[in-house]
């Protein structure tokens, strides 16, 4: 019978709260047991033949997935993966750009990505020089490659709230994106734009002049986005904003979910740049 967080806390530890497993509490230490696979023996003051019962319960349970905290990241990244699993990497240029190349009898895709290159292979999505993308990247390049969209930017920039479907996003766009960049930046403009250019940010301001600084971001061939950014005006008591925006192709190229990992990327990668 599944061992539930309730039931290991009342039934088998000791209720004690003594701390001994390293947790402050039984009622936590019973929570990574069943949720995070932590082993029951890392509570000193059970019986060690109730630990074999037990811990033979937990296993069981652990395999099935019951009230396992999930791997999300890994979770989409297997559902990435199959969308994109009938994808031929023969096909892939025409639709998402890239060069074919030819190694002995296989083809493999590399593909632009910021300033450098990934390559897609029938076996996964590599850096250049053979090293692991993120989950996180490697879930949008694979939708991207499932989407099934041809179509070239036409240029014409909308805010994330203007797609369908993206109502529920724009607070986790603010959270993970926007606020982290502007408590970055606030007041540093020729910061931002340095790291930005490092990452093959183009500056568009003297084009687009409604903000501070516009940049121009190619993280993939067929994926544009826009960075706008609005410094602080202490006089006229604004507050610094950033917004992105993308090609109203996009859509065709990803969907909503890969749009917010694209622009958390970027917005990581901006923030972790460092000056050079």
């Amino acid at each position: 019978m599944p061992l539930s967080v309730v039931d290991l806390y009342r039934d088998i530890l000791p209720k004690t709260n003594c701390g001994d497993c390293g947790f402050p509490a039984c009622l936590a230490f019973a929570g990574m047991v069943v949720s995070e696979k932590l082993p029951l023996i890392n509570c000193p003051h059970i019986e060690s033949d109730m630990i074999a019962k037990c811990q033979s319960e937990l296993d069981e349970q652990h395999a099935s997935g019951k009230w396992i905290k999930r791997d999300m990241a890994r979770d989409a990244l297997e559902w990435a993966k199959e969308r994109s699993a009938s994808m031929k990497i023969e096909d892939l240029p025409y639709r998402i750009g890239g060069e074919l190349i030819k190694k002995g009898d296989v083809y493999v895709l590399e593909l632009p990505y910021f300033t450098d290159s990934i390559v897609i292979t029938k076996d996964g999505i590599f850096n250049k020089d053979g090293s692991d993308l993120t989950r996180w990247e490697q879930v949008f390049v694979y939708n991207h490659m499932a989407q099934g969209g041809s179509k070239l930017p036409t240029g014409k920039w909308k805010g994330l709230v203007e797609f369908p479907n993206t109502v529920s996003k724009i607070k986790s766009m603010v959270e993970h994106v926007e606020a982290p960049l502007i408590e970055k930046f606030t007041g540093k403009p020729d910061e931002l734009l340095a790291v930005a250019e490092q990452l093959g940010g183009l500056d568009m301001t003297d084009v687009i002049k409604s903000a501070d600084l516009a940049l121009l971001f190619r993280p993939l061939p067929r994926i544009p986005v826009m960075l706008m950014f609005w410094d602080e005006d202490k006089i006229d008591s604004f507050e610094a904003e950033v917004k992105l925006l993308f090609d109203e192709t996009i859509t065709d190229h990803l969907d909503i979910e890969s749009i917010m990992f694209l622009s958390e990327r970027l917005g990581q990668l901006l923030c972790e740049a460092v000056i050079t």
